[in-house]
């Protein structure tokens, strides 16, 4: 909004013309993030303690967490108006990446919290039926899919303009020539999969006080620097990467993400005041995917949000093995002591906090390594 407020005032006054740059509009978007957190954070974890709004705990899982049920819940609200604020006003609001991040954030928001508000209801742990929370994720990659690959045919303005740019493609971590451009139903196929599987394994995650609010910051960061690199010309070029129209939009949304969830971190860490539920994690894990897919990175999401990958798998292999050997012998059996993986770790004698810093820590290091494919390669 200030973009296009502002910017045409710089023919009167040069000092507007700041707000032409990407880099000057994501400080100011990561700074309103962190107040608009902090400013509605009291109010909102307020609100939800009269509502009684609290958490419901697994009886099954770790005793410790028992101590946490009725903590306030829903607390992804603030991370969602963390990130949509300061996006309206320092991003430019006629990019479709801009509104294709709103959407996808605020769509599965919206799921995300139909499922607590059932949870806290109901006065269970589940919440919305698994196959109706399945379709809405799945309907939200779809409408994604379908978008990239219609709309620049229909709004010639929304196609990037360079020859030879395919909309089905994406680009492999490491490697400079090697890329792989899909049939157009199976990509719209290929992005529903990478939103249902991110938005899901961020919401596998969030299982400890602050882990997953942590980990997304880092992730968003890191996301971050790549659009930046992506939507410059020179950047691109020198990096042999393909340049993408809009991706410095995507770097202003990134920021004031991370800024939210720190932000949402600063009420959120051990021992937590409030929690973000899946109204949060099913917001960022989807809209993560988003990301990826806008950059052409999805295969890059599996080195940034390698935590969230080791996560999902856990609950995946532990399942399934547990399902095969009773089959087989009558006694399931398991691989970890409880899944997610934060929980095994949690039941082998590591303290919580432990726990949340280590994983941190890991994933820290694999945005190092995400960083490392612009050079190695």
């Amino acid at each position: 909004m200030l973009y296009h407020l502002l910017v045409p005032l710089s023919e009167h006054n040069i000092a507007f013309n700041v707000f032409r740059y990407v880099t000057f509009r994501a400080a100011g978007a990561v700074v309103t993030a962190f107040l608009v957190a902090f400013w509605f954070g009291p109010p909102i974890i307020s609100r939800l303690r009269m509502l009684k709004v609290g958490q419901v705990v697994r009886t099954e899982g770790p005793q410790t967490h028992l101590g946490k049920s009725g903590t306030p819940t829903m607390g992804g609200v603030l991370i969602v108006m963390a990130t949509v604020i300061p996006t309206l006003l320092w991003a430019r609001l006629d990019q479709f990446n801009t509104w294709a991040v709103i959407i996808t954030l605020c769509f599965l928001g919206g799921l995300g919290f139909m499922d607590d508000y059932l949870k806290i209801t109901r006065k269970k742990t589940e919440g919305l039926k698994g196959r109706y929370k399945l379709m809405g994720q799945t309907a939200s990659g779809l409408l994604l899919g379908l978008a990239l690959v219609f709309l620049p045919r229909w709004i010639p303005s929304l196609d990037s303009g360079i020859p030879g740019y395919p909309f089905a493609w994406t680009q492999i971590p490491f490697f400079k020539t090697v890329h792989i451009s899909l049939w157009w139903p199976l990509y719209v196929m290929f992005v529903t999969f990478i939103i249902v599987g991110c938005s899901n394994a961020v919401n596998l995650t969030d299982g400890l006080d602050g882990l997953a609010a942590g980990l997304s910051a880092v992730a968003a960061v890191t996301f971050a620097f790549f659009a930046y690199v992506l939507g410059r010309v020179d950047a691109a070029n020198y990096l042999n990467l393909f340049y993408i129209p809009g991706a410095g939009e995507v770097a202003i949304f990134l920021v004031a993400l991370a800024g939210g969830c720190m932000g949402f971190l600063w009420f959120n860490a051990h021992p937590a005041e409030v929690f973000m539920g899946d109204t949060g994690s099913l917001a960022i894990g989807g809209v993560l995917g988003c990301v990826a897919v806008l950059l052409r990175a999805e295969f890059l999401l599996g080195i940034v949000g390698a935590i969230f990958v080791a996560e999902a798998l856990s609950v995946i292999l532990q399942t399934v093995y547990f399902k095969w050997t009773k089959n087989r012998t009558g006694t399931g059996r398991r691989i970890f002591r409880m899944a997610p993986l934060h929980h095994h770790f949690e039941q082998i004698g590591w303290h919580e906090s432990k726990v949340i810093i280590r994983f941190w820590i890991m994933g820290i290091m694999c945005a190092l390594v995400a960083f490392a494919t612009l050079k190695i390669r």
